[in-house]
């Protein structure tokens, strides 16, 4: 007789491992491990071998990108501080001047400095090296000037990029004075051409005077010729008046302008050379409409 409702299943029962297996299971993965660890090493160590022989072949066909990688390999493998060999100097050397002949100023400047630290080869083959990275950064200065001195303070600051080190103290690189110079020359154009507006003549030229930059002093040059010729009609105006009727209460026109062309000669700028010409014969800076009187102190 059958009952229903009774199901019968069978459950697989996995048979535990020996104890003895247990215990020596972790043996065998720290054996593995050492193992790989071991062939890994001893694969780098084989390696590091056959590099200096790559990178000689590399070198004598004139591989110079393919030395270069061998020799980075090289150096990263060897745990020893042993000398780079000769051959890795070489097609650093070489791989520096074609960098430098094709522009690339950042990557000459690096491997050349490279080939420097590294002290590899006679004392008159590292005389040379050092010589050639000095050349190779005054290039960058000089050129770098010309380019400021031409008006493309962009270009010039990108030129000294390679020269320059990352972190140093604000107001000591080349490029922080390039960029004073320029800025102080721009604003005092700005400020000439509002007193030219002004016609503050005596003010104008002095402005005139101060810039240093030759890009700004060529741009100004149609502002220097409107203000000499301003200063040129009053001077005509001032010897004019020192023949007929003088504006009340005046200094006499030609002796404030000998006092004014001794006290530039003594190297003063023209504006100050103006008023202590003035402040030399008593008299005292009034301003009437576009134009700066020397009158005399009233009483």
């Amino acid at each position: 007789m059958c009952v229903s409702g009774d199901i019968h299943r069978k459950v697989s029962v996995v048979p535990r491992p020996p104890l003895a297996l247990r215990r020596h299971l972790p043996s065998f993965w720290l054996i593995a491990t050492l193992g790989g660890v071991a062939a890994l090493c001893g694969y780098a160590y084989w390696w590091e071998q056959q590099l200096p022989d790559r990178l000689r072949e590399a070198a004598s066909r004139g591989d110079l990108q393919a030395c270069l990688h061998y020799g980075e390999q090289l150096a990263a493998l060897r745990w020893l501080d042993r000398e780079a060999p000769i051959e890795k100097a070489i097609c650093r050397r070489g791989q520096a001047e074609i960098a430098w002949q094709a522009g690339d100023s950042v990557q000459a400047l690096n491997l050349q400095s490279q080939l420097v630290n590294s002290n590899v080869g006679s004392e008159e083959q590292r005389q040379k090296d050092r010589s050639r990275l000095r050349q190779w950064r005054d290039t960058l200065r000089k050129r770098a000037l010309e380019q400021f001195r031409a008006g493309d303070l962009d270009k010039a600051l990108i030129t000294l990029q390679p020269l320059e080190k990352k972190g140093q103290r604000p107001g000591t690189q080349l490029s922080d004075s390039l960029r004073e110079t320029w800025n102080r020359n721009k604003v005092d154009h700005e400020r000439l051409k509002d007193r030219v507006e002004r016609q503050q003549w005596w003010e104008a030229l002095s402005l005139l005077n101060q810039l240093d930059h030759p890009w700004w002093q060529n741009h100004a040059l149609p502002l220097r010729r409107q203000v000499e010729e301003a200063i040129q009609n009053l001077r005509d105006q001032q010897e004019h008046h020192s023949h007929g009727a003088l504006p009340a209460h005046t200094v006499d026109p030609g002796r404030l302008n000998a006092a004014v062309e001794d006290r530039l000669a003594s190297g003063m700028d023209p504006w100050s050379a103006f008023v202590a010409g003035c402040a030399d014969l008593g008299g005292v800076l009034v301003e009437e409409g576009p134009e700066s009187l020397c009158k005399v102190k009233r009483p």
